[in-house]
C-alpha cells in the first residue's frame, strides 16, 4: 500500500532526518514541507536554512529574513524530537534569580526574555533563593537539557569560592555547547568561556555623590547593602572617590550596612537619628532604602530636601513615587538583558567579538537634593 508524501534519505528527508523536518504523513494528506523545499523557496542552500534554524553560525540579516519568509509561506514545522536526536539545542535560554520578587532582577530578566523571544528562544526562569548549591543543581539540569545560555543576574559576594564555582559552571556549560552569562555583575576571572554584561556601577555612584558634594554636603551617610557584595562595594568606592576629589574622607560611622528594602531604610535612618551623629545627606544603596529613609526623616520632622538631602540608586519604583521624587542613578536594566542575549547567542559572529561589555549609567535629577543649609 503506497504512502502519500513518504520520503527517504537526502538533505530533505523526513522526521528522523538531521535537519529536523517532518516528512511523510498519513495516507491521503499532503506532504509537509522539508528543509529542501524551504531552501528552494528562499533561493539558498539547505545548509543555510539549517544554520538559520539552529543559530549555529552567523547568517546575514537579509538572508535570514528570506529563509524565515519561506518558512512562513510553506508552513514549515520543525520536528523537535528529530532535532534532539541529531544533537541540536532546545532553543531555550534560562535565567536563574536569587529573588524573583525584586524589581532590579525582574526588569533585567524582562530584557532577557524580550530579546530571547526575538531570537526565537523560549525563556525559562528559575529561583535559587540565594543558595549556591541550589544554583549549581539548576545549572546542571539546564546543561543536561542542552539550554543555549544560562543567565545569572545581579551582585554577588566576590569570594575565591564564588570564582571557583563560576569557573566550574562556565566550563561545564561550554563543554555542552551552552554559555554562562553574567548580567549586572563583574567577571569572575580572565579567559573563562563566559559572556559578561555589566554597568558602570562605581561611575554612577561617583556621579551622584559628586552631585551631593557640589551642593555643599560633606557629611554623607551610605545606607544599605553589605560589604563584600560586588554592587555595594562598587557604590561605596564611587562615594569614597568623589569625596577624595573634594579633599574629604568618608566617616566610617556613617556607613550603615543592611538589607536592600524599604524597611531597613526606615529603621536604619531612625537609629541614625537617635544616635545624634551629624549628617546632611543620605546616599542610599538603592531606591527602596532611600524611600524608607525619606519616610523616617519626615516622621521625625526633618525636611527633605531642605534639612537632609536623599539620593537613591537604580531608578526603579519607588524613585518617582515618593515625595519628594528621588534623585537617583539610572541603570539601563532592559538593555543589560537584551545585550546579554545578543552577545551570548551570537558569540561566534566575527562582527561581535567582545564578550565583556560595560554599559553606562547617569544621574536622574529630581527634587530630593537641595544645597546644604537651605532650611
Amino acid at each position: 500500500m503506497a504512502r502519500s508524501g513518504a520520503r527517504r534519505g537526502g538533505a530533505g528527508s523526513g522526521g528522523d532526518g538531521a535537519d529536523g523536518s517532518q516528512g511523510g504523513n498519513a495516507a491521503g494528506t499532503a506532504p509537509k514541507a522539508t528543509v529542501s523545499d524551504v531552501a528552494r523557496r528562499a533561493g539558498v542552500s539547505a545548509a543555510t536554512v539549517s544554520r538559520v534554524l539552529n543559530s549555529s553560525h552567523p547568517v546575514a540579516p537579509a538572508t535570514r529574513a528570506k529563509v524565515m519568509r519561506a518558512i512562513r509561506d510553506l508552513d514549515y514545522v520543525v520536528n523537535a524530537h528529530a532535532r534532539a536526536l541529531a544533537g541540536s539545542h532546545t532553543k531555550t535560554v534560562a535565567i536563574i534569580l536569587s529573588d524573583v520578587t525584586a524589581p532590579f532582577f525582574n526588569t533585567i530578566a524582562g530584557g532577557v526574555q524580550r530579546q530571547a523571544a526575538l531570537e526565537g528562544r523560549l525563556c525559562l526562569i528559575c529561583a535559587s533563593d540565594g543558595d549556591p548549591e541550589r544554583e549549581l543543581a539548576i545549572v546542571s539540569m539546564l546543561r543536561e537539557q542542552r539550554t543555549d545560555a544560562v543567565f545569572l543576574i545581579g551582585g554577588i559576594a566576590d569570594t575565591p569560592e564564588y570564582r571557583e564555582r563560576m569557573a566550574r559552571l562556565a566550563y561545564a556549560l561550554d563543554g555542552a555547547g551552552s554559555r554562562l552569562v553574567l548580567c549586572g555583575r563583574p567577571s569572575p576571572g580572565d579567559d573563562l568561556p563566559v559572556t559578561v554584561v555589566e554597568y558602570d556601577n562605581e561611575g554612577g555612584a561617583y556621579a551622584v555623590a559628586s552631585h551631593l558634594l557640589s551642593a555643599g554636603h560633606e557629611r554623607i551617610v551610605f545606607l544599605g547593602g553589605h560589604e563584600g557584595n560586588t554592587a555595594t562595594d562598587a557604590r561605596t568606592a564611587g562615594l569614597r572617590r568623589a569625596m577624595a576629589a573634594y579633599g574629604l574622607t568618608l566617616d566610617p560611622r556613617l556607613i550603615r550596612p543592611g538589607r536592600l528594602n524599604r524597611s531597613f531604610g526606615y529603621e536604619g535612618t531612625r537609629r541614625l537619628l537617635a544616635e545624634g551623629l551629624p549628617f546632611t545627606a543620605i546616599m542610599a544603596c538603592d531606591d527602596p532604602v532611600a524611600a524608607g529613609a525619606v519616610a523616617a526623616l519626615r516622621e521625625a520632622g526633618r525636611g527633605v530636601p531642605d534639612e537632609v538631602s536623599v539620593v537613591g540608586y537604580d531608578d526603579l519604583s519607588p524613585a518617582e513615587d515618593v515625595h519628594p521624587a528621588l534623585t537617583t542613578v539610572h541603570i539601563p536594566h532592559e538593555e543589560l538583558g537584551r545585550t546579554a542575549v545578543r552577545l551570548a547567542l551570537h558569540r561566534d559572529d566575527p562582527e561581535r567579538p567582545a564578550q565583556h561589555v560595560v554599559l553606562g549609567t547617569h544621574v536622574v535629577v529630581r527634587q530630593s537634593v537641595a544645597p546644604r543649609g537651605r532650611g
